[in-house]
């Protein structure tokens, strides 16, 4: 099965017959509203209304069940047939859309949201549908203005579907180069229908410790350093071996500049003289 995001853009591939399916069909809004609650779990929300932003709102079904727990919600999407199947699904009551495409400036005020949920949007954003827009431009964009319209120590939840391990380290490392600490929470790890993949982050923040995976082990850590820091001593130690030294000599030969010719004595270590 084709993945949705190979398909086509995603203004395209929503078009008014999709939006229909998550008025009609009860398994998506159940599917969704669940994940939505997860995600407000993750959020670690105050017990007070708070506003939060809806990344991805589609037809509203997140936005309905944020309104469930008494928040307040503003919700942008880039398919304008979603968002009409939001308004006669009355979606908008407690909140507000915005057609709008993530990937591109943002202008919300500063430090006004209290949290970020989003529930199946985020892998859109990989895709490269315009020669003009790299993928790795749209997420920094996003990131960016991200985390101005977020309040200091305020989380974001993206409920999303990577292709490849690479494809969440991209993510993760645009994130964290706008300002963001956090990680990927999965739940159901050993089900291949049921996993669920959620990028928690947290604007302010360098690092977040309390999430799925415990904290290693200090002592593994610093074996682990040390190892690295042996490495690049070995590096270092073979870089200029005798392999290496006629290399280079070659190389400037090629280049008609003047070489001391080669002997036994190439590549050996001299004894210090005093």
């Amino acid at each position: 099965m084709v993945r949705p995001e190979y398909s086509s853009p995603p203004e395209f591939f929503y078009n008014e017959d999709e939006a229909k399916k998550y008025v009609r069909n009860s398994r998506i809004r159940d599917i969704q509203s669940q994940m939505t609650e997860r995600a407000i779990e993750l959020l670690l929300l105050p017990d007070t209304p708070c506003l939060l932003l809806d990344i991805g709102c589609g037809s509203g079904i997140s936005g309905m069940t944020l309104n469930e727990y008494d928040h307040f919600w503003i919700g942008i999407d880039i398919s304008i047939h979603m968002l009409r199947a939001g308004v006669q699904n009355e979606a908008t009551e407690g909140g507000d859309m915005i057609l709008a495409d993530m990937g591109k400036m943002m202008r919300f005020q500063p430090s006004i949201f209290d949290g970020v949920v989003s529930i199946s949007a985020l892998q859109w954003l990989c895709n490269w549908d315009k020669k003009s827009e790299s993928p790795t431009l749209r997420l920094n964009t996003f990131f960016k203005w991200l985390y101005y319209c977020l309040k200091r120590g305020a989380r974001a939840v993206f409920q999303f579907y990577p292709d490849s391990p690479q494809q969440i380290e991209t993510i993760t490392n645009a994130a964290i180069k706008s300002g963001f600490g956090g990680g990927v929470v999965v739940d159901f790890p050993n089900s291949a229908k049921s996993k669920k993949y959620y990028l928690c982050l947290w604007a302010g923040s360098a690092t977040i410790t309390n999430m799925n995976e415990p904290v290693e082990n200090e002592e593994e850590d610093m074996i682990t350093q040390e190892r690295r820091r042996s490495n690049k001593k070995t590096k270092k130690i073979i870089k200029k071996n005798k392999e290496w030294i006629l290399k280079k000599k070659e190389q400037r030969r090629k280049k008609n500049l003047e070489v001391k010719r080669d002997s036994k004595y190439t590549g050996r270590k001299r004894k210090t003289r005093y």
